[in-house]
């Protein structure tokens, strides 16, 4: 059914055509149906912002004019790999398939990690002829991904397909093009993925909550132990910071305050009270003041615990509704 000689055709490098340029003497306007079928998307990597993603794509359209192999652009792709490309001119349409891998280069919202949701994007554009000479038209026909396929430790929410103009403020060096923008048609995919975040949260803040109830410990030791209670608070302190460091080596830099920084900087701010209360202590233990002591310690034990508790469970509440 395949025709070789097109097949060399389409895969041959196509030569500069200048007059392909000039959109005004393009006498309509083409549209090319385009579908994908999504196999696989691995190697999600936060600090390097970046994904994998396989997946069949096919066009279908009438002008044998149109290189669309040689002129496919994947916008925000690090690396574009084509193999397995064919094309069928039995019907009445040119048919193009191909299978491709892209490594593409995306924005990941932290704010909520590890209870975050995220948005891939993907795109394609023809960069021989603009939005006035050619148009993306959406084949939704079937599904759009293996459903075999999983992201593991992700949920695939939403899938949608869709063309749209993509628009850009300069003419590309066409001194025939008086006024800077273009327009071009993109062929479009986003896929909403939210976390299965039970598992890696735990992962990355047991150390934390592990130091923090080690620093908790010092309103369980006697007033009068005043080196052991200093230490086990001064000791969390340090574990809190190190387990810092380690969760944020993870992730990509980031001006706003995430979940991570916030709980971390709760306990933080709660090991301080424990060396504050310690401290109090100390002081009403040298006043010989001991009663004042006892109950200002039960006092802390009761408070510092509910207290970080009750902040702890808000914000990862409203982290996990995404608010």
């Amino acid at each position: 059914m395949l025709c070789s000689s097109l097949w060399a055709a389409a895969l041959a490098p196509a030569a500069v055509d200048t007059s392909a340029l000039a959109i005004d003497q393009r006498p309509h306007c083409d549209t090319v149906r385009t579908g994908v079928y999504i196999t696989s998307i691995h190697d999600i990597d936060f600090k390097q912002n970046e994904y994998t993603i396989d997946m069949w794509l096919w066009m279908r359209y009438r002008n044998p004019a149109l290189d669309l192999y040689n002129n496919l652009e994947v916008p925000q792709a690090k690396s574009v790999t084509k193999s397995f490309a064919t094309l069928d001119s039995s019907g009445d349409d040119l048919y193009l398939l191909m299978k491709l891998q892209c490594v593409m280069q995306d924005s990941w919202r932290i704010g909520n990690f590890p209870f975050d949701a995220q948005t891939l994007r993907f795109s394609v554009e023809n960069s021989q002829y603009d939005a006035k000479a050619m148009v993306f038209a959406v084949d939704t026909v079937g599904k759009s991904f293996d459903p075999r396929f999983t992201l593991r430790g992700w949920n695939i929410d939403t899938m949608k397909i869709l063309s749209g103009t993509r628009k850009y403020e300069t003419n590309f060096g066409d001194t025939r093009i008086v006024k800077p923008h273009m327009e071009y048609s993109s062929f479009k995919v986003r896929i909403d993925v939210s976390r299965d975040a039970f598992g890696l949260f735990m992962k990355l803040f047991l150390g934390m909550y592990m130091a923090f109830l080690v620093a908790y410990m010092c309103f369980y030791i006697h007033i009068d132990n005043t080196d052991s209670r200093f230490s086990l608070s001064v000791g969390g302190l340090f574990a809190v910071v190190g387990n810092k460091y380690i969760v944020d080596a993870s992730l990509p830099e980031s001006v706003t305050f995430t979940l991570v920084d916030l709980l971390h900087g709760i306990t933080l701010l709660f090991i301080i009270l424990t060396i504050i209360g310690n401290a109090v202590n100390l002081r009403y233990s040298k006043l010989n003041q001991h009663s004042k002591a006892f109950r200002f310690n039960q006092f802390m034990r009761r408070g510092v615990l509910i207290a970080y508790v009750l902040l702890n469970a808000i914000f990862i509440f409203k982290a996990m509704k995404g608010w």
